[in-house]
């Protein structure tokens, strides 16, 4: 049966239910049931084969370097409410199999939508939140869900929510004097060593190039093992080349690592003109 019907046919009696499956309904009704419940079907999820990953990425992102790696910089918003590091994604590393069956609905999020509407917000003017954080679930989300603790959008969310707290990447600069400015440069050594300790050695600080050519401070990304432990030393679980084959569960970016010799800015959040944070 086609993924695509599932959500349909959930909504219908059991009754009615059993007249419109073919033969096999019961299966077919078991597995929908498995996912939105979750609980493992070996037909859908074999440990062995589909969830054979260790590794994720969770990845933060700087609102005032996100609008100057977008190609149209006019795209980019920043809610008012967003003044710190948000949310770019929870993302298995080299996940083989992602189930698109497994649907996620609004009513999912009621319980976190306030949270993550602070710290996972859309930064673009042409994708809704909700929006932007379905296409997290189906790329990556449902790719993490054959672990029981991922194992439902609302858990997923939970961790991710979790994870930012954890990392809470603004203070940590800020407590060392690293801040937000227009005028003063940094270097990524002074960032990794503040860092480090929290984040450990598998992380990687992203930068773009804003048009001016300047390295502008992006992302953070914090390399994970399955059970949420800093690190992961698994082999062959490291990120893809920007030359690799994006697999399931993978994905691209427009970041790079901020190279060493150059400084870089960390430029403030302008609410009104995100694209222009200087003005």
């Amino acid at each position: 049966m086609s993924c695509s019907v599932l959500p349909l046919l959930v909504t219908l009696s059991p009754a009615l239910l059993f007249l419109l499956l073919p033969d096999g309904s019961v299966t077919q009704q078991g597995l929908w049931e498995d996912y939105k419940y979750g609980r493992h079907h070996p037909e859908l999820l074999n440990q062995e084969h589909n969830c054979s990953w260790r590794c994720m990425v969770f990845t933060l992102q700087w609102p005032g370097g996100f609008c100057q790696s977008l190609s149209k910089e006019t795209q980019c918003r920043i809610p008012q409410n967003i003044s710190s590091w948000t949310i770019h994604g929870l993302w298995p590393l080299h996940a083989q199999w992602c189930c698109n069956c497994w649907p996620i609905f609004h009513s999912d999020l009621q319980e976190v939508e306030e949270e993550l509407t602070e710290f996972w917000p859309s930064l673009l003017k042409t994708k809704p939140r909700f929006h932007f954080w379905k296409e997290e679930w189906i790329k990556h989300g449902s790719c993490a869900a054959c672990v029981e603790g991922f194992n439902s959008p609302l858990k997923y969310f939970q961790i991710c929510l979790k994870l930012r707290h954890q990392f809470d990447i603004y203070k940590l600069l800020e407590d060392a004097g690293i801040t937000p400015s227009c005028d003063r440069l940094y270097k990524v050594a002074e960032l990794q060593k503040v860092l480090l300790p929290h984040v450990g050695q598998k992380h990687e600080i992203q930068c773009v190039k804003d048009q001016q050519d300047r390295q502008v401070l992006f992302q953070v990304k914090v390399q994970l093992t399955r059970n949420l432990t800093v690190g992961c030393d698994h082999h062959g679980d490291t990120e893809p080349g920007p030359a690799a084959g994006l697999g399931p569960g993978q994905w691209s970016s427009p970041g790079h690592p901020c190279p060493p010799d150059a400084p870089l800015y960390y430029l403030p959040i302008n609410h009104q003109e995100p694209w222009r944070p200087c003005g």
